[in-house]
């Protein structure tokens, strides 16, 4: 497998690898911390989040081309309003979505999986009847085009750190808002007793929404980072939900650091053997390993302990 290549040809390919996972890794972070605080707080398995996702994508789509025909000398920054925008369209369809439809199949996993996976076909072809069928992609700022040259034969993508740095700080910021704020102890409790926060007057219903459009919201962010590595389409999202509902169970479905752990290990096993395999066999293996780790660990790397 490795004849024809020397040591530091070696080193750079796995460099590289590695880099090309972590990009990976910040799509699939992003992904999968909305889908685990639906799926793991909530117990709702959304079928729709990767159409979530691509109304991120398309909504920085439209602000570019808005930057780019009325202020172009503010292009430069159109990505910062345009994640912005991304979180607080797809938060507000997320609310919608929960008060038309979700709030009424609580405790029914199986009916939220159906009703979800309909919205997704909804929403896919309001996407082709929207913005047609074929890919679209967004232009670059200046700065972000380029890469830093690390050696000879490996270079960074300039976009792609962009991209890992805006995963890193949304993971921290999630964090922060799940287990040091307010809101975070209420969604916990409502999480871990419902019946019992009601008692005390958490508002549950309120929680439910805003939980949910969270998760959207977050997916929306993670569509306007999957625009600086790849295009755009109607049916983008269906490429990276299965990978992503595998990171939140493998990781522990209620837990942020397990996802974070997950992501960061399926992405890399994937990126490194595409290298030497096609890509559909990564995954295969990848999928082979991750569900023989789930046989032995069913409640996933991280779960966690709620005290009965």
């Amino acid at each position: 497998m490795f004849d024809g290549y020397t040591s530091s040809e070696l080193m750079s390919i796995f460099a590289m690898q590695g880099f090309a996972g972590l990009s990976l890794f910040s799509v699939f972070v992003l992904m999968a911390l909305g889908l685990a605080i639906i799926f793991g707080q909530m117990g709702v398995i959304n079928m729709a989040h990767g159409e979530f996702m691509i109304l991120g994508a398309y909504t920085t789509y439209l602000t570019s081309g808005f930057f780019q025909s009325y202020l172009p000398s503010l292009f430069g920054g159109y990505f910062f309003v345009a994640m912005v925008l991304a979180f607080l369209i797809c938060a507000a369809l997320g609310a919608f979505v929960e008060w038309l439809m979700i709030r009424r199949l609580y405790h029914r996993p199986l009916d939220t999986l159906l009703a979800t996976w309909g919205l997704s076909l909804i929403m896919q072809q309001a996407y082709r009847s929207i913005f047609g069928a074929r890919e679209v992609g967004v232009d670059l700022p200046e700065w972000m085009m380029g890469a830093i040259q690390v050696t000879d034969l490996v270079e960074l993508p300039i976009n792609g750190l962009f991209v890992m740095i805006i995963a890193l700080s949304i993971a921290v910021g999630v964090y922060f808002l799940m287990y040091r704020s307010g809101y975070g102890k209420k969604v916990r409790a409502v999480v871990q007793n419902r019946p019992m926060a009601e008692a005390v007057g958490i508002n549950s219903a309120g929680i439910d929404r805003a939980t949910y459009a969270l998760g959207c919201g977050i997916a929306g962010v993670a569509g306007a980072a999957f625009t600086m590595i790849g295009s755009t389409g109607p049916s983008s999202g269906q490429a990276y939900i299965v990978d992503t509902f595998l990171v939140v169970v493998f990781g522990g479905a209620q837990s942020l650091i397990g996802t974070i752990v997950s992501a960061f290990g399926i992405s890399q096993a994937q990126s490194t053997m595409e290298f030497f395999l096609s890509g559909s066999m990564a995954k295969v293996l990848t999928l082979l390993v991750v569900v023989g780790i789930l046989m032995l660990r069913p409640e996933g790397l991280m779960a966690l302990k709620v005290r009965r």
